[in-house]
């Protein structure tokens, strides 16, 4: 045993032997007086079987997804709570044989103690399972009552907390959808008040306004020919009659005049493409300055004096239509430059009415979700309220236990003699450690703080040998009176 020293501590235990009877018959006896007094305690048990959904999930989904034994457990915290059960120890009148009605906290740990939860599963793998309740108590009546109303609690606050989750759920997306449909409403009123403040600049009518404007240029084009034309003729008028002396009625002419008209419209094509001082220019001018001088004459001799007349009014009439058309261009032009500017305004009208759009769109998207989740919640409802999403139903009541439980007096009587054993081992421990005396070898070479050269061991005398050491000792103090 290396360094114990094991005939030491046998012979010490043999020494205070006395004491580790005396010990462990008190002990004991103390163990089997409690176990004696100790009442008979009587325990009832009901059964809760738990089924699964009575519907398939996957065509109708019950809105509570905690599974069936996850809300046992729930209810079961809840029914061991600190109110609760106090009120069904007053209600049972749990603690009616005690003298006086103990603390709350006492009641509350005893309570729970008393109360048993046992789970077992189905084989089937349905998951169907049964949930076991019971309870002890002194009395069979007692415990079976008790176990009945724990029971009746399991079964209607399974119903209540399924039911108020499943309404709860319902009125959660009644608030919602009513939200949504709100925010719905004000986008599309946002939606539509840009619309109507920005109509001219939409991109759905970019096509048309394009068109609209290509046509409004053609327009434009035509005018400016139209002008150009009249404009043209109006100088036409003007040339013939001061070529011919009278302005265009239908008369012929004659062959200078008819030449003459002709120069004319070659100096003004030429003056197109060349300039004032160009000799093709020049040449058309003076052959028209000459000819002009054999015409002219001839129109001052056979002049009409009604011509001046005609001919002013058919250049008030050119000078109309030119007016007209000014008009018009200017009208065109405005409608262009405001096309103009609609079409360039267009992309960012775009970029604003898609962010409208698509907050339009993504509160359409969480309203239709939301109208699909409200009813799939009615739905749930209706299946919880008839228990079909998770059925808790009363397999087995808790009767009266014809027998007690098994005493627990022998585990009394044993720990009475092993709690007596630890303290005559505490005892012995703190004697030997008061008891100076040395008694080994190894105390006294401690003490010396050197090795002596032998050690005379202590020899009983024949007396000591045969006498026990309490009666050697009760020997002793007898002597000693004598002696008195």
């Amino acid at each position: 045993m290396g360094d114990i020293d094991v005939h030491f501590y046998l012979s010490i235990l043999r020494r205070r032997l006395p004491y580790i009877l005396l010990c462990v018959t008190a002990s004991t006896v103390l163990a089997l007086i409690f176990a004696v007094f100790q009442p008979r305690t009587y325990q009832s048990s009901a059964k809760i079987l738990v089924e699964a959904p009575q519907i398939p999930v996957n065509l109708v989904r019950s809105t509570v997804q905690t599974s069936s034994m996850g809300q046992l457990q729930i209810i079961q915290q809840q029914v061991t709570t600190r109110d609760n059960l106090v009120k069904l120890a007053a209600k049972l009148d749990i603690y009616a044989g005690e003298k006086e009605q103990p603390p709350v906290e006492y009641l509350v740990k005893n309570m729970r103690s008393r109360i048993i939860f046992e789970e077992t599963e189905l084989s089937g793998g349905d998951g169907a399972s049964v949930f076991t309740i019971g309870f002890e108590a002194k009395s069979p009546l007692l415990a079976a009552q008790v176990a009945n109303e724990l029971a009746t609690s399991i079964l209607s606050g399974n119903q209540k907390q399924r039911t108020d989750r499943a309404g709860n759920t319902l009125e959660f997306f009644d608030d919602e959808v009513k939200r949504l449909d709100g925010d719905l409403a004000r986008v599309e009123a946002e939606l539509l008040k840009f619309k109507n403040e920005n109509r001219e600049t939409l991109p759905e009518s970019l096509g048309f306004r394009r068109t609209q404007q290509s046509a409004l240029q053609e327009r434009l084009i035509s005018l400016e020919r139209e002008q150009s034309d009249l404009r043209t003729r109006r100088s036409l008028l003007v040339e013939t009659y001061m070529v011919t002396g009278k302005y265009p009625t239908g008369e012929p002419l004659t062959a200078e005049q008819q030449m003459l008209l002709d120069l004319n419209k070659a100096l003004s094509d030429q003056l197109t493409v060349f300039s004032e001082t160009s000799p093709n220019i020049v040449a058309l001018r003076a052959r028209i300055a000459a000819l002009r001088g054999k015409v002219v004459p001839k129109k001052q001799e056979g002049g009409d004096t009604k011509a001046p007349s005609g001919l002013d009014f058919q250049l008030s009439d050119v000078d109309r239509r030119i007016e007209a058309i000014e008009q018009e261009r200017a009208q065109i032009t405005g409608k262009i430059e405001e096309l103009t500017q609609s079409i360039r305004a267009t992309p960012a009208t775009d970029i604003r009415l898609n962010a409208l759009e698509r907050t339009l769109a993504n509160t359409q998207t969480q309203y239709n979700t939301a109208i699909a989740k409200r009813a799939e919640a009615s739905l749930g409802q209706q299946m919880e309220a008839r228990s079909d999403g998770g059925r808790f139903s009363l397999l087995e009541e808790a009767t009266q236990p014809q027998q007690p439980l098994r005493s627990k007096r022998r585990l009394i009587v044993i720990g009475g003699i092993l709690a007596g054993l630890g303290l005559s081992l505490a005892v012995i421990a703190l004697l030997e450690i008061l008891n100076k005396t040395i008694r080994r070898p190894a105390e006294l070479v401690q003490m010396l703080q050197a090795q002596p050269l032998a050690v005379i061991p202590f020899i009983n005398t024949p007396y000591e040998t045969r006498t026990p050491p309490l009666k050697r000792k009760l020997n002793s103090v007898t002597r000693i009176f004598s002696h008195r």
